[in-house]
């Protein structure tokens, strides 16, 4: 079973951290608590007005993040475990909850995320196999162009053999 190789160091906070921010339609960042500039290293400044992908990290499969703004702009809430990085390229992994935020006429104007700490067994005994699978996919020769809707199919299918979509699946760890 093959996991992600991470450079920089993991970094970890307290389970009673939660990391806030709201983005808007396009993803990109209007809010973020203290919580999100202590961990991520960057100001609130720094992060304000910025894509939220700025604390992607590369060795997170694009495909989830597919299936993340599928779900959410359908008006759908959505858990993951994700992989972020830092100003300083270290990294940490949260288990998100997105949740899209409405107008009064119920309409999306943005998206809000809470994120928590992960269970580390669950994340290098699941998540980091199923993401470097799915990121050696991404990543095949002559596969740059397709790899993330290669990888985004080999995710549907192996959530289908299981009977559940994603949401199911992270809930169900």
């Amino acid at each position: 079973m093959s996991h992600l190789h991470l450079s920089g160091q993991e970094i970890t906070f307290s389970p009673d951290d939660i990391i806030v921010s709201k983005t808007d339609t396009k993803g990109l960042i209007t809010y973020t608590n203290s919580t999100f500039c202590k961990i991520s290293g960057y100001t609130e400044k720094e992060l304000l007005g910025q894509p939220h992908n700025i604390i992607r990290h590369a060795a997170m499969p694009r495909c989830v993040f597919k299936l993340v703004w599928d779900y959410v702009q359908t008006g759908r809430e959505m858990f993951g475990y994700l992989l972020n990085r830092t100003k300083d390229n270290d990294y940490y992994w949260v288990l998100a909850q997105i949740t899209p935020s409405y107008d009064k006429d119920h309409t999306i104007v943005g998206y809000h995320s809470n994120r928590r700490i992960t269970d580390q067994k669950i994340v290098s005994g699941i998540i980091s196999p199923l993401y470097s699978r799915l990121l050696e996919i991404e990543q095949r020769p002559g596969n740059r162009k397709d790899g993330m809707m290669l990888g985004y199919q080999h995710l549907l299918e192996t959530l289908g053999s299981k009977g559940m979509d994603y949401d199911e699946f992270i809930l169900s760890l």
